[in-house]
C-alpha cells in the first residue's frame, strides 16, 4: 500500500493527498471546494472534539447553538467585521424553486426573492451579539461562556481536504464579560485550552503569540494564535482566540447595569479551532508508509491479527487480551477477515496509522510470545504472554510521548534566527521553518515582505526576547523578534 503513496520529498502536496485518501478519511464532494469525511477521518474529529468539549466545559463554558443564517445587515455593523469576511461570503436570494417552465429540471422562481438577503454563516459573532443583547440587562447576567460546535461557510477559491475547504467544521466560543480584564484572562485562558489539546493529545507542538495589527482577527483588538510546523516547514496557525474589547457590544448596543447601577457596554471574547487540526495531526506525524496517528486520536489503538488465519484457539487468546486491553479504557480490533492475507492487513493498519499492531499465530500460542509491532518507530518485538497487557498500555503512553518529542525536535531544528533580508531569503527558500527575524512594526514593511517572500508574520512569540535591533527589510530601530514562515 505505501507504494501508492507519492513520498514526501517528491511532491509534499501529493503525499498529503494520497494519505487523506488511502486512509480513509475524506473523500472529494460533488459541490466544488467542499469534502466529504469518510468514518474513520470523521472518528479522529470527534476525539478532538471530545477533548476540547470537556476542557470548555471544565471552565465554566456550555454548549449551544445559533442558526446558520445571517440577515446581511447585521454583516455591516462592525466595519472591519465585514471588510475581513466581505469577500468570502455566501448569500442566500431566494426562498424557492419551480419546475422550469421549458421542462428542464427546476429554476429559482424568480416571485421567491427574499426581502434581506442571509449570508451563510461565515462566523457567528454578529447574529450572537444581536441576541446577546436580549439576554443581558445587568451585572448579575455576566459572565456569559457560551460555545457552540458548528459548521462554517467562507468561499475559497484554492482548496484542500481538512486544511481549507468552502465548508468546515469547527467550535467557536463568544463570551461576554462586565470588565475588560475579565475578558483577556478569558482570551488568555483559551489559548493554553488551544495549547493543551494540540501538544497533550494531538501531540503536535505550538508556539503561543500574539497577531500583528494587519493579521488579526476582523473585529478584534488582539488575537492570540498558536503557530505549528508542518514537515514541509510551513506554518499551520491550529487555533486562535480573540479579544474583542467593546467593539461588538457597541455595534449591537449590549449593555449591562453594573453593581453601582450605571450602564456600560460589555466587553468580548471570541475563539476558534476547526477540522483544519486534523490537517495538521496528518503533517506533523505521518510518513511514506501512510498515517502515523498519536494513541490519544486513534479509532483503532491496538489491532490483533491472527497469523496466518483466524483459528479458533487463537481467536480465543485475542478475544483474552482484547478483553483485558478494554478493561484498561483501550480501544481493541481483532481482524477476523479470512479473506484478507496477513501481509495486506499489515499494510493496511499501518497505512491507517494504528499505533500498535499484535501478531498473533499458533508459534506465538507454543511459546507464549506475542509480537507487539509499533507504527511511530516501525519496532516489532516478541514479548512474553504474561505481563503483555501491562507493556501494551505503557507503550501507547510511550509512543504519544515519542511523536510530540519527534515532532518538537523538528520544529526546534528549524527555527532560525537571521539578520539580514538575504539570509531571510535564503533560509525561506532552503530549509524553511519558522524565521526569527526583527522588524520595524509596521503594516507597509509588514506587506512589502509578503509580497517579496510570500512569508508572514505568524506571530509575536508570548516568551519574545526584548533584544532590539534593526529590521531586515528598513533597517529601522526593532525592540524585539517576530516569527515569520511561509503558512497553509
Amino acid at each position: 500500500m505505501s507504494k501508492e503513496i507519492t513520498s514526501r520529498s517528491e511532491n509534499y502536496s501529493q503525499w498529503y493527498l494520497d494519505i487523506v485518501q488511502k486512509a480513509g478519511l475524506a473523500d472529494n464532494s460533488a459541490v466544488r471546494g467542499c469534502m466529504v469525511i469518510k468514518p474513520y477521518g470523521y472518528a479522529i474529529w470527534e476525539k478532538i472534539k471530545a477533548e476540547m468539549d470537556r476542557r470548555f466545559k471544565e471552565t465554566g463554558h456550555v454548549n449551544a447553538y445559533f442558526p446558520l443564517f445571517i440577515p446581511k445587515s447585521f454583516l455591516s455593523r462592525e466595519a472591519k467585521h465585514v471588510e475581513g469576511f466581505a469577500k468570502e461570503c455566501a448569500v442566500v436570494t431566494h426562498h424557492r424553486l419551480m419546475n422550469d417552465p421549458n421542462g428542464d429540471g427546476v429554476v429559482v422562481d424568480p416571485s421567491a426573492k427574499l426581502e434581506e438577503e442571509l449570508i451563510v454563516r461565515p462566523t457567528s459573532e454578529t447574529i450572537i451579539w444581536n441576541t446577546y443583547r436580549d439576554w443581558i440587562q445587568s451585572y448579575r447576567d455576566l459572565p456569559l461562556l457560551i460555545n457552540q460546535w458548528a459548521n462554517i461557510v467562507r468561499w475559497e477559491m484554492r482548496t484542500r481536504p481538512f486544511l481549507r475547504t468552502t465548508e468546515f467544521l469547527w467550535q467557536e466560543g463568544h463570551t461576554a464579560h462586565a470588565t475588560k480584564e475579565e475578558a483577556m484572562e478569558e482570551a488568555h485562558k483559551i489559548h493554553e485550552v488551544y495549547t493543551r489539546v494540540c501538544e497533550d493529545v494531538i501531540g503536535m507542538p505550538v508556539i503561543k503569540g500574539a497577531k500583528t495589527e494587519n493579521e488579526r482577527f476582523a473585529g478584534a483588538d488582539e488575537t492570540y494564535t498558536i503557530e505549528a510546523l508542518m514537515q514541509d516547514g510551513r506554518a499551520l496557525q491550529a487555533g486562535t482566540s480573540h479579544f474583542l474589547g467593546q467593539n461588538f457590544a457597541k455595534a449591537f448596543d449590549v449593555k449591562f447595569l453594573n453593581q453601582n447601577n450605571k450602564e456600560e457596554y460589555v466587553w468580548a471574547t471570541s475563539w476558534g479551532a476547526t477540522t483544519r487540526l486534523v490537517g495538521g495531526l496528518i503533517m506533523t506525524h505521518s510518513d511514506d508508509s501512510g498515517l502515523v496517528l498519536p494513541p490519544a486520536l486513534a479509532p483503532i489503538q491496538v489491532v490483533i491479527v491472527p497469523i496466518p488465519k483466524p483459528l479458533p484457539e487463537i481467536i480465543e487468546k485475542a478475544e483474552e487480551i482484547e478483553a483485558a486491553l478494554t478493561a484498561k479504557g483501550v480501544s481493541v480490533k481483532i481482524d477476523l477477515d479470512a479473506k484478507k492475507r496477513p501481509g495486506f492487513k499489515f499494510a493496511e493498519y499501518e497505512m491507517k496509522g494504528v499505533p500498535i499492531r499484535i501478531g498473533l499465530g499458533k508459534r506465538d500460542l507454543a511459546s507464549g510470545q506475542i509480537e507487539v509491532a509499533r507504527r511511530d518507530t516501525k519496532e516489532k518485538n516478541l514479548i512474553p504472554s504474561e505481563g503483555s497487557i501491562e507493556y501494551i498500555v505503557n507503550l501507547l503512553d510511550e509512543i504519544q510521548n515519542n511523536l510530540f518529542k519527534r515532532a518538537k525536535k523538528f520544529r526546534d531544528d528549524h527555527i532560525t534566527k537571521v539578520d539580514s533580508f538575504d539570509e531571510f531569503k535564503e533560509v525561506l527558500e532552503g530549509k524553511g521553518g519558522f524565521i526569527s527575524a526583527h522588524w520595524d512594526g509596521t503594516v507597509e514593511t509588514e506587506l512589502k515582505i509578503k509580497e517579496l517572500t510570500k512569508a508572514t508574520i505568524r506571530c509575536i512569540p508570548n516568551d519574545k526576547v526584548d533584544e532590539a535591533g534593526q529590521c531586515i527589510l528598513t533597517g529601522k530601530p526593532s525592540p524585539y523578534r517576530v516569527l515569520f514562515a511561509k503558512a497553509y
